[in-house]
């Protein structure tokens, strides 16, 4: 896929919109130092380059509701390409499966998973199991408290990958 030319100002808009999520004009004009027009005209450009995906509010679940949240590990026995689409395109239609990165080394996919109980993780996995997905072998982490959950700070990135060998605070 190509990538999107972009400029500092283009970087401060995405940063700002990673932080604060959706901004009115002039809030988004205060936070990049650019008039109103400009910045929106921008923003909506880096939408339509799909690089802003959406706006998520970040919910605090616990306070909620009592819920599961298991780290699953998942080794393949098959690693035919058309296997691989088979498990993904499953577990994109799992709502329960929150996340879900392939990886290479000794398992093929890591997952996070969150479901009401224990008892209906364990009939998720039943379930897919029972799809006859090429699942060789899976590990189950339970989560028992949340340390840390963010995003990657797309301006300290940036500056990373331009000066390799700088030191970060």
């Amino acid at each position: 896929m190509k990538k999107l030319g972009l400029d500092a100002t283009d970087i401060r808009i995405l940063s700002a919109v990673q932080q604060h999520g959706h901004l009115s004009k002039t809030r988004l004009a205060e936070l990049v130092n650019l008039s109103p027009t400009p910045s929106w005209a921008r923003l909506d450009r880096l939408k339509s380059a799909g690089i802003i995906r959406g706006y998520h509010a970040d919910l605090a679940l616990e306070r909620i509701i009592d819920f599961t949240q298991v780290v699953v590990t998942v080794a393949m026995s098959s690693h035919r390409k058309i296997e691989f689409e088979r498990f993904e395109l499953h577990i994109r239609n799992l709502d329960e499966v929150t996340h879900c990165i392939a990886t290479g080394g000794g398992m093929d996919y890591v997952m996070t998973v969150i479901t009401p109980t224990l008892a209906a993780f364990q009939r998720l996995m039943e379930e897919m199991l029972s799809a006859d997905l090429p699942i060789e072998r899976y590990i189950t982490y339970i989560a028992t408290r949340q340390v840390k959950s963010s995003h990657p700070k797309l301006a300290k990135l940036i500056t990373t990958s331009l000066n390799p060998g700088q030191k970060t605070k």
